[in-house]
């Protein structure tokens, strides 16, 4: 008997994957538990329009990412601190101050934690930040500071 599985099952499958089980096995164990259902017409439509559903959704934020990205390319975020006759700042600028910045000066939303900084910035001048919008799409900011 084929069946759907709506759950992971230990040593059978994983969730909507469509296996063949035995009709005790199914009837006994998996359909009383609500752990599968039978692999009929419908079922297998609904799976179908499900997984295209995320196929569409994953492709509209790529194609967001990467729109944003190429908006990133040609933006030049200026912030404005404090600092010292030696060249450097009182306190430092981090992803949070620059992610207000970038929303402020050029209407970007970007998430603070997308935005990658290995060290506070601590001195004055000019920075390039990456910015990981999706698994393999890379934007890059360039950070003007200055006093």
């Amino acid at each position: 008997m084929k069946v759907v599985l709506l759950t992971d099952v230990k040593s059978q499958g994983k969730k909507g994957q469509v296996i063949n089980v035995s009709d005790g096995y199914a009837n006994n164990f998996l359909f009383p538990k609500k752990l599968a259902v039978p692999a009929d017409n419908q079922v297998l439509t609904e799976m179908k329009g499900k997984e295209d559903a995320k196929r569409h959704s994953i492709e509209l934020e790529k194609k967001a990412a990467q729109d944003i990205a190429e908006k990133l390319k040609n933006v030049t975020v200026n912030i404005k601190v404090q600092g010292g006759a030696d060249g450097r700042t009182y306190g430092a600028v981090t992803v949070k101050d620059v992610a207000e910045a970038l929303e402020k000066q050029h209407k970007i939303k970007v998430d603070r934690r997308k935005i990658t900084l290995d060290f506070p910035i601590r001195a004055f001048g000019v920075y390039i930040l990456e910015v990981k919008l999706y698994t393999d799409i890379i934007g890059k900011i360039t950070v003007s500071v200055t006093q």
